[in-house]
């Protein structure tokens, strides 16, 4: 598809799509609760509906109702064996938590994906949940879709997460719901990861004792039935942070975008670049966004911060190249295994669009600030979202030339009406303007 290019300013307001990793848990946990639980505001996405269509072939009963989701959670207990193996699409989220749930599921369940998914490891999960007594089956010995897990009987594990990965630590907490009653689960990770799965299962009535980065999981637990209303997508809001810091005269409003505190490294990494993101009506889950547009300065972004902001550092590669100086990326290994090698890919893509860009080992090397111009040849998704709409916020850049995107649906695995919200604060733009 032709990209938008040559912007002259984003205004109005937007409310980004729910979060991704919270509609994931929230079927999780609605199907492994007792009861209903009614969703609000979920992800209309291919990697949600993965996740919804594992469960209802696992069992449970999941039907939309307008704009709500209801789910009828039959406990651990009530899941029944799927009649061919689940179809997980792009979604390493639903593969790698799925398989906590699958470990202590006493019959067998295939899993398998797309291309893309297929060349993602899954030996960080299988080992753990090896440990604790399920078999796993994947190809070669980093576990490689398509998986093969026969649960049963689980005992319980105390692991140190070698990598910090809240997919692991999420799917070792599932499966540590299933030990039996009075047995406990010790999780230590590595560096503190986002904590969607440890409060979600509080709200489901769940328990579980958080110390630093040590975890407690008592096993033989019962779930009941909630409520849940999804707060936007941070991830989803980054793209358009950045449109408005880069673009000259811009002006944006972001509605309900989630504020957890290990998912907001974005917001610190901006404040440290001079950008200016005023957090606005906060409630204890949301807030709105207020972006301008404005000079920004080279940073570094190393160590604890990586995990909370690992999904959002393509958009902050580009961020980096209108930045004035060396902005630094490093200890940001895991970008290699995501739907892409994303250091790579990231690179290729601004290099081809005139950006200085040195990948590394574990990061980026990123100087600036330099002029974008249209790339000789279409740039590729690779199948993976963030980066064809990394590549779409990267056209709004350029002055001359055209822009052309080759697998852009890709992103509707995690914001289908993206091109629409794009069109929205352009056409505001352009009214201001005239």
């Amino acid at each position: 598809m032709k990209l938008k290019t040559n912007a002259r300013a984003l205004k109005g307001t937007v409310t980004v799509p729910g979060d991704k990793s919270i509609s994931h848990r929230s079927i999780m946990f609605g199907a492994i609760a007792h009861g209903q639980t009614q969703v609000h505001h979920i992800l209309r996405a291919e990697d949600i509906t993965a996740t919804i269509q594992a469960f209802q072939a696992l069992g449970v009963k999941i039907e939309e109702r307008g704009d709500m989701v209801c789910i009828q959670g039959r406990g651990f207990e009530g899941l029944r064996p799927a009649r061919k193996p689940l179809n997980m699409g792009n979604s390493g989220t639903s593969m790698r938590l799925m398989s906590g749930i699958l470990a202590g599921l006493p019959f067998e369940t295939g899993m398998y994906g797309d291309a893309s998914l297929s060349r993602r490891p899954m030996d960080r999960v299988a080992q753990p949940l090896t440990l604790m007594g399920a078999e796993i089956e994947g190809e070669g010995e980093r576990f490689l879709p398509p998986l093969k897990i026969r649960g049963g009987r689980l005992k319980p594990i105390n692991y140190q997460l070698p990598v910090a990965s809240a997919q692991v630590k999420s799917a070792l907490i599932f499966a540590a719901l299933q030990t039996k009653k009075g047995q406990v689960s010790e999780i230590v990770e590595k560096e503190l990861t986002r904590n969607h799965t440890e409060e979600m299962l509080q709200q489901f009535g769940g328990r579980l004792k958080i110390s630093g980065k040590r975890i407690l999981v008592p096993g033989g637990q019962r779930l009941e039935g909630q409520e849940i209303t999804v707060p936007g997508d941070i991830s989803s809001a980054a793209f358009w942070i950045v449109a408005a810091l880069l673009i000259p005269e811009s002006n944006i409003q972001l509605k309900n975008v989630g504020i957890n505190q290990t998912r907001t490294g974005i917001l610190d990494v901006i404040e440290a670049m001079g950008g200016q993101v005023e957090v606005a009506e906060r409630t204890e889950l949301s807030a709105t966004l207020k972006v301008k547009h404005g000079a920004l300065k080279a940073t570094e972004i190393s160590a604890a911060l990586i995990p909370r902001l690992i999904d959002e550092l393509p958009i902050l590669a580009l961020l980096a190249t209108q930045a004035e100086g060396k902005t630094v990326i490093t200890d940001a290994e895991e970008l290699r295994i995501k739907e892409t090698d994303r250091i790579a890919v990231v690179a290729d893509v601004l290099q081809a669009m005139g950006a200085n860009v040195l990948p590394t080992a574990d990061g980026m090397i990123i100087k600036g600030k330099t002029k974008l111009h249209a790339p000789k040849k279409k740039i590729r998704t690779y199948g993976d979202h963030r980066i064809g709409m990394m590549a779409a916020i990267a056209a709004l850049l350029v002055s001359e030339g055209e822009v052309l995107l080759e697998g852009s649906q890709a992103i509707s695995t995690s914001y289908p009406t993206f091109f629409d919200d794009m069109e929205t604060l352009l056409a505001v733009g352009r009214k201001d303007e005239g």
